[in-house]
């Protein structure tokens, strides 16, 4: 009897101490369910990187890209210019601008004059970003960025900006390239 007076408090301390070490915040079982609670407020979704690879110009053969609009895989060794396009970028130089830590806004739309300038507006108050009109897009509005890609239904400003915010100014180049 005395054996388990004595060993009683003991082991309630030790489940204590296991329960505060396997649920607390700085435990793989707190960290991953921060990583996966970070996962769910990141703008845009996920899109597995196809890697950096150079081509010699757009239109070049390349394997398919697998989002639409692209957020990574072959690309020219030169970038879009920054800013406001009034014809679409071809989508071999696009992904070099996100690799550059830039980000893509392309739109699909007839009518939609207000919504550009509104666009417009927003890119203007950037450095790294590109908008351009996408035929065929499959949405009003695409935001890309390495690897990351949301698509909007109708236009949202807020939305928009948080995405932007988010990846603008991010470098993709592969380390040996980066001086």
């Amino acid at each position: 009897m005395n054996f388990f007076k004595i060993f009683k408090p003991i082991f309630a301390v030790f489940l204590v101490l296991t329960a505060f070490i396997c649920f607390s915040p700085g435990s793989s079982s707190g960290k991953e369910a921060q990583k996966k609670e970070t996962l769910k407020e990141e703008p845009g979704k996920p899109v597995p990187v196809m890697g950096n690879d150079h081509i010699g110009s757009p239109g070049a053969p390349h394997p398919p890209y697998n989002s639409d609009p692209p957020t990574s895989g072959p690309h020219t060794p030169y970038i879009a210019s920054w800013g406001v396009h009034d014809a679409p970028v071809p989508k071999e130089m696009q992904v070099h601008n996100l690799e550059d830590g830039g980000v893509v806004i392309q739109y699909y739309c007839t009518n939609c004059e207000e919504m550009i300038k509104k666009l417009e507006t927003i890119v203007r108050q950037y450095e790294r970003i590109v908008l351009a009109p996408y035929p065929g897009l499959d949405t009003l509005i695409a935001t890309t960025a390495w690897g990351r890609i949301d698509k909007l239904k109708e236009y949202d400003e807020k939305r928009i900006i948080r995405f932007i915010n988010a990846y603008i100014g991010i470098d993709h180049h592969p380390q040996s390239e980066k001086k």
